[in-house]
């Protein structure tokens, strides 16, 4: 029998999103000028205010308030009309010293030893429906909205937008797990009240985003994709029929409230703990990315069509409790999932140290990664700048989502076939 699949995304805009921006762009800060610091941030943001707490060891003092000012106004919240703004609401630090009997349990004389900043587990998933290894629900409510935001910021076909949206996908499948079709599309986006009839502002925005947002949507994706939609697909366009009040003035946001659309959308599973704000000495975010880095290489290298990595640790401790891998039953080769998990043990090292060395993990690359998901996104080379109060600049190029890279799949065939 055919079934249905949803996933969701939230835009930059979206409240939650905006304090992991905050959280991690204080966090790059840190780690651009002091690559050793350990920092968990977390960022509370309400109408016209900033809450900023958690625990930092560093060797350096950022300057915290222009740091969240100036990501609230680089995502868009300029406006006076939008309650919040990066130049107007308070900003409340609260961030403190690190405890010592945490720190105590990760940091040793021999950095391979270091130990796993908390326990946990930590989940990596790929599948091969899409190019980039994620479900293809959750790639197109990402890409709806990463399209929704270019044209808020163009300011040329659309111009009525602001920044906070959500949208929604559901795929029907057939029996064997095949994407049939697009069913049904959500999106809700925050807008100006620019028609004092609420039917007739509707009426527009229905308008715009089936016609002007959906077939730049379209017109992106490969012909298998492109076939998806059709004629038939059921729309819910801003379903309450009114969205002007939003972003942190229509509904609190917090750090870490967006953990499933920062993954798989609900597909494979997620261990609970959240990212931003996170250095990589937290194993939520390092081990996380390290499982999605062996799933989509695993994947990628012909081994199974959709493969799931757990990976466990102890606080402290720098060897993995466990590794686990389910394949789904969609294995192409003549081992066992645990025999797969024992060979991968010998290609990857999941000491927290190793990992972190492995995908450059102590670099500022995090900001970019807290909008539009932590998965499926494309490797790359950018330029980052960043300023102390003490007029000190730090300017180096960083590599983006290394966890995406297919840099072991060559490996992978010399040791499974």
């Amino acid at each position: 029998m055919s079934y249905f699949f949803t996933s969701e995304s939230v835009s930059e805009g979206h409240p939650d999103k905006l304090a992991d921006q905050i959280s991690d762009s204080i966090l790059d800060n840190f780690l651009a000028f002091d690559p050793k610091s350990k920092v968990a941030c977390e960022t509370l943001v309400t109408t016209g205010k900033s809450i900023i707490a958690g625990e930092v060891k560093s060797n350096v003092n950022i300057d915290v308030e222009k740091i969240v000012r100036e990501t609230i106004n680089k995502v868009g919240y300029t406006k006076e009309e939008y309650k919040f703004t990066g130049n107007t609401c308070d900003v409340n630090n609260f961030l403190h010293q690190q405890s010592e009997d945490i720190n105590r349990g990760v940091e040793r004389l021999i950095n391979e030893d270091q130990g796993a900043g908390d326990q946990g587990i930590m989940f990596g998933y790929a599948t091969d429906e899409t190019e980039n290894f994620i479900p293809l629900a959750l790639d197109l409510s990402h890409k709806i909205l990463i399209e929704l935001s270019i044209l808020r910021k163009q300011s040329s076909q659309i111009k009525y937008l602001r920044p906070d949206s959500k949208s929604q996908v559901t795929i029907q499948y057939d029996e064997n797990g095949v994407p049939m079709n697009i069913d049904t599309i959500v999106v809700s986006t925050q807008h100006d009240p620019f028609e004092k009839d609420d039917d007739k502002m509707l009426d527009k925005i229905n308008d715009d985003i089936k016609n002007i947002l959906i077939p730049r949507i379209r017109e992106k994706e490969s012909s298998r994709v492109k076939s998806l939609f059709n004629n038939e697909i059921t729309y819910h366009i801003n379903p309450t029929g009114r969205f002007v009040i939003g972003g942190p003035h229509g509904d609190a946001g917090l750090t870490g409230r967006k953990i499933v659309v920062d993954t798989y959308g609900g597909k494979g599973a997620h261990g609970g703990g959240a990212f931003s704000g996170k250095d990589p000495s937290k194993v939520d975010r390092s081990a996380a990315y390290a499982a999605r880095h062996i799933a989509k290489n695993l994947v990628a290298a012909g081994i199974a069509k959709e493969i799931l990595v757990q990976v466990s640790y102890a606080i402290g401790v720098s060897i993995p409790t466990s590794i686990n891998i389910n394949s789904f039953g969609t294995s192409k080769i003549n081992l066992s999932d645990s025999e797969i998990a024992q060979k991968i043990l010998k290609i990857f090292d999941m000491r927290p140290y190793s990992i972190e060395k492995r995908l450059k993990l102590r670099n500022p690359i995090y900001f970019e990664t807290a909008s539009y998901g932590h998965m499926g996104r494309k490797p790359m080379k950018i330029l980052k700048s960043f300023k102390l109060p003490n007029g000190e600049k730090y300017e180096k190029e960083v590599e983006l989502f290394t966890w995406e890279k297919l840099d072991y799949v060559e490996q992978i065939r010399k040791e499974f076939y």
